[in-house]
């Protein structure tokens, strides 16, 4: 369904992604948008560590035919960032922030693409306010315990046990190597990876009190888990048009957590993509193909 933005868009205007702040709850969230208003909007809800960045190409290739808003939450890319003394970093938290920021844009109906934290995020908002998705599109984000990889350990010890001990290997996540790693492993040609990407992920990382903020979610994610059987009730009960578009090579959410969404959904349709956690750095023009094509045989055109 269409967006209630204004339809005023110049048809050589389709292209140009355009750079917005609104204000939800107190903060300023940045986010990106392209597209005719008058087309189908889709909603891109980014991961660790990343931000609305990680969306640029993929906007691109798909914003001929829909409108794309990609919003950055707090704490990441542009939007404020306070500190966790004064905004509680957790997942329900920011549900609550994104979901303000539906209603704040006047969104009524989108298609929800969501990547890693996205997962989370954007379940929590589905599965309150389900009227609002006419379809999901997944890309390693996680909704089945069968999905958890190994690579995960250090996290899991973290959240189970937070001491300094625990902590030390999350914190190496947090830099460049451990950035570069999540971008890079996996990949099917890491040529075609920019470094800009992980360069640019690791410089908000590297902000001052940032680190604290990953750490708070960090200790925070254990909270989704509980949550899984709530979500697969959601997807049983409403059989949203469904499309898992994920790296399989993927060794935070692995293979097997893809390809669980069809035990809920029946007509969910797996195409995954020979890459990593970020598979969209090398594969978006693919992901847009299938997304193009999926949403026009479920008739969201």
């Amino acid at each position: 369904m269409k967006s209630e933005h204004s339809a005023d868009f110049a048809e050589n205007d389709l292209r140009i992604v355009y750079h917005k702040r609104v204000s939800v709850k107190g903060l300023e969230l940045f986010y990106r948008e392209a597209g005719d208003p008058a087309n189908p909007v889709i909603l891109l809800l980014h991961g660790f560590p990343s931000s609305s960045h990680m969306f640029r190409d993929l906007i691109n290739d798909l914003s001929d035919s829909y409108h794309l808003i990609a919003p950055d939450y707090p704490g990441f890319g542009q939007s404020d960032a306070p500190s966790p003394d004064a905004f509680e970093y957790s997942f329900d938290n920011l549900a609550l922030i994104i979901n303000g920021f539906i209603n704040a844009l006047n969104l009524t109906k989108f298609s929800l693409y969501v990547q890693d934290y996205g997962g989370p995020i954007g379940f929590r908002i589905a599965t309150l306010r389900p009227e609002l998705i006419e379809a999901l599109i997944i890309q390693n984000a996680n909704a089945y315990t069968e999905g958890l990889g190994e690579a995960l350990a250090p996290l899991v010890a973290y959240i189970q046990n937070p001491d300094e001990t625990t902590e030390q290997p999350v914190k190496d996540l947090l830099t460049i190597d451990g950035t570069k790693w999540q971008y890079t492993d996996g990949a099917d040609d890491i040529t075609k990876i920019s470094p800009d990407s992980y360069i640019t992920d690791q410089y908000y990382l590297d902000r001052p009190g940032n680190k604290e903020i990953q750490l708070a979610l960090i200790r925070n994610y254990g909270t989704n888990l509980p949550l899984y059987e709530i979500w697969q009730q959601y997807f049983r009960t409403y059989q949203p048009p469904t499309l898992v578009i994920s790296g399989k090579n993927d060794k935070l959410f692995i293979q097997a957590g893809a390809e669980a969404y069809k035990t809920d959904i029946k007509d969910a349709q797996i195409s995954l993509l020979n890459g990593g956690h970020f598979v969209l750095e090398e594969k978006h023009a693919a992901a847009a193909v299938l997304i193009k094509d999926f949403l026009k045989r479920k008739g969201i055109q």
